[in-house]
């Protein structure tokens, strides 16, 4: 058992995708469909088309011969143990209200035959110390360096940014304005069809367009060539009540 923790930005998801490759067969449970299609694009490139399945709440592809499995948390099948290699990527989300108890379930059973990696922030080491006290804990630093931009106005806002929004009104705000100053932008959300998000992302990912909006949902991993974070608010409505963001969700989506 092995826990990688660290910010975003630090490889962890690319190391836990290069551990899987080297075994002979492997699942990976992610936070967001779009992440888990990410890497399913990821692994297909590097095993093949027959040998890798995605398994999320809308989608369902899985070859006969699948030895490669990349899954939403919630949907990962109860086979974990048939595989040489298990991940569980944000395994911090164990403390949501909503989706908690599903990342814990995983984080106390879901285990590989040869390696079991967990992968979050670095508030999950106590925890962590606490309920697996073999587990070999290693942190890793972050690649990039944030730093503060300051209020900028949507009509300067620079190419390669990323708008993040808080409400489905607001995310179509953002980018009906930024289409009006800018030319376009690309818009991807959990209420977007699969075919919808992926076509979306891609579209911004090509050059397509220079600006995407989306909700704080993109912070969870999703890999994206951005320049620029903006936050189209500092406060949210978390399920309960509206509340300003903290400084550790303000890095997390950074």
């Amino acid at each position: 058992m092995r826990a990688v923790l660290g910010p975003t930005n630090t490889g962890k998801t690319h190391l836990a995708i290069e551990r899987m490759c080297g075994h002979s067969s492997g699942m990976m449970g992610f936070p967001l469909r779009l992440l888990a299609r990410e890497v399913y694009d990821r692994v297909r490139s590097i095993k093949g088309d027959k040998q890798v399945a995605l398994i999320t709440g809308e989608e369902r592809i899985e070859p006969p011969d699948a030895r490669y499995f990349l899954c939403t948390a919630e949907a990962m099948p109860r086979t974990a143990g048939k595989h040489a290699f298990v991940a569980i990527d944000e395994a911090q989300l164990g403390a949501d209200p909503e989706r908690g108890h599903i990342f814990t379930d995983r984080l106390l059973h879901a285990r590989g035959r040869e390696e079991t990696m967990i992968l979050g922030s670095s508030t999950l080491q106590p925890l962590i110390k606490a309920l697996i006290p073999r587990a070999d804990i290693t942190t890793r630093p972050r690649f990039s360096t944030l730093s503060h931009a300051g209020v900028c106005k949507l009509s300067r806002l620079p190419k390669r940014s990323a708008v993040v929004a808080f409400s489905i009104e607001q995310v179509y705000a953002m980018a009906e304005a930024l289409r009006r100053f800018r030319g376009g932008a690309a818009v991807v959300m959990g209420a977007l069809s699969p075919e919808t998000r992926n076509k979306q992302v891609a579209m911004f990912q090509s050059g397509e367009v220079d600006y995407i909006v989306a909700t704080d949902a993109i912070g969870m991993g999703l890999n994206l060539d951005l320049d620029h974070v903006a936050f189209a608010a500092l406060s949210k409505f978390d399920g309960h009540r509206k509340r300003r963001l903290t400084p550790s969700e303000m890095a997390q989506i950074a």
